[in-house]
């Protein structure tokens, strides 16, 4: 094996993300990939089964580091945690000054800020990149999201380009943001991801108990409507899925399947940093909490044998399809405008210069939320980068109000039928909400200042003010709460 500088991007963590991603890097013109793992057997594995792929293969660090030519450029693919530390800090003895390491995993993005702020400290250059596509996307064109330095992109954006998806004539990858704008961009794509996914179950669950249909009438139904405005990877696969026998029982696999799902943290991580935000995420938190709901047997069942009956189930009636149709859509269109809302307000409290539209056009190829829909919004933020809302643009509203009526007949008749439809059901109450003149949370306000002194404003003059509860009650001036 040849220690000598000639490769220019190297990967470290060959488990099956790693080496699809080596694969895909070394199948395009111009690169020569390094890899190295701490375990050498799956080394060994790669070079056996690719070895034609012109690999350099190193059996230590320091040759790894060797046989890249400067800036060093390394991607790290390992299980996030004290693993991917690990790794950073071997690369860190070996590398130098104006050399590139990146984090290809699912990192918490705070994670990702302090391992920049460390190594920028040492000289080297520090890139959170998100990877979206999962194994097929690593091996094929992923979707990519890469945070860190402008200096560090001018070296990484050409090799990243090379391996991404490509929409519309254009590489699935851009320059997020500095420090940890790309990690907390790919978690925003995951939290969305959650919502889209619970919408598209919830249509499934309604046009099997209320509209009467198996699972292979469903699948038809999904594939006509991804031959319109719906067209995504999601509803794509779904109607696969529904189709797939069970080999066991030779009956339809999705019936052999628990009802409990499970999840890896990024949803999670969307709802808990929009909540420090102040960013309301309704559909992405149900997204998270159905799942949270299915995988409590215990509770399910308890409840199960204390429930005497249950509610009709409505019928159907003209149209009904048409309805799951716009309600999804409609809900959709929610989930994506709460997913950019958190974009918006991460950029401006970790100082990022985030361009929304080129995000859209990155989601479009290569990742699991990739679709058709992703068009209207980079149009929506190349006519208008101010918006305030994706809601308030004007093809957004125009969807939206098309639909309002059968999305209320769809949630209504969830209800009516006992049927938990909480991505629908949220997402039209934000939309209720935007949409209402005036909110009860004056009532709210008015009850904190009540027990708390936590004081509240008025309509109709500037400042802050306190009522005197447990004195003769008048209206003060007071200074603002900080609770």
């Amino acid at each position: 094996m040849s220690t000598q500088a000639q490769a220019n991007i190297g990967v470290v963590g060959l488990a099956v993300m790693g080496s699809n991603l080596a694969r895909n890097l070394a199948s395009r013109e111009g690169n020569t990939v390094a890899v190295y793992n701490r375990s050498p057997g799956r080394t060994d594995t790669l070079m056996a089964e690719h070895g034609d792929a012109g690999f350099l293969a190193a059996k230590t660090i320091e040759e790894f580091a060797a046989s890249l030519s400067r800036p060093r450029t390394a991607i790290i693919m390992v299980q996030a945690g004290k693993g991917t530390d690990a790794v950073i800090e071997a690369l860190a003895e070996v590398f130098e000054e104006g050399d590139i390491i990146v984090d290809g995993g699912n990192a918490n993005f705070h994670d990702t800020i302090r391992r920049e702020a460390a190594l920028r400290d040492r000289g080297l250059n520090f890139v959170g990149a998100g990877i979206s596509g999962g194994e097929e996307g690593a091996l094929k064109g992923p979707s990519i999201m890469p945070g860190g330095s402008k200096e560090a992109y001018r070296t990484l954006g050409p090799i990243l380009a090379s391996i991404a998806a490509v929409a519309e004539g254009e590489p699935c990858v851009t320059h997020i943001g500095t420090d940890g704008a790309g990690h907390f961009v790919k978690m925003i794509h995951n939290g969305i991801e959650y919502a889209d996914m619970q919408l598209i179950a919830e249509s499934y669950d309604l046009l099997r108990r209320v509209g009467g249909h198996g699972p292979e009438a469903i699948a038809a139904v999904f594939e006509e409507w991804n031959k319109g405005e719906l067209e995504s990877y999601l509803i794509e696969i779904t109607a696969e899925v529904l189709r797939q026998r069970d080999a066991k029982t030779g009956g339809l696999l999705i019936d052999s399947i628990a009802d409990q799902a499970g999840s890896k943290g990024t949803g999670v991580w969307t709802v808990q940093n929009a909540v420090g935000l102040g960013v309301p995420v309704g559909g992405i938190a149900e997204a998270v909490f159905a799942r949270a709901v299915s995988s409590k047997p215990d509770q399910r069942a308890a409840v199960q044998r204390v429930v005497t009956s249950r509610p009709r189930i409505q019928e159907a009636g003209d149209g009904f399809e048409d309805d799951v149709h716009k309600a999804l859509y409609a809900s959709k269109i929610i989930a994506y405008a709460q997913g950019f809302d958190s974009v918006i307000a991460g950029a401006h409290a970790y100082g990022w210069d985030i361009d929304k539209g080129a995000v859209a056009k990155i989601w479009r190829g290569g990742c699991i939320i990739r679709a058709q829909f992703l068009n209207r919004i980079v149009d929506a933020y190349e006519n208008n980068a101010a918006l305030a809302t994706l809601l308030e643009d004007p093809y957004f509203a125009r969807a939206v109000a098309g639909g309002e009526a059968a999305w209320r007949r769809i949630v209504a008749k969830a209800a009516l039928s006992g049927i938990p439809v909480p991505g629908f059901a949220s997402a039209l109450s934000y939309y209720d909400a935007l949409a209402s003149p005036r909110l009860p949370a004056a009532l709210v306000q008015g009850q904190r200042d009540f027990f708390g002194a936590h004081t509240y404003q008025c309509v109709d003059q500037e400042g802050t003010f306190h009522t005197l509860w447990s004195g003769d009650r008048t209206e003060i001036k007071a200074e603002p709460s900080t609770h």
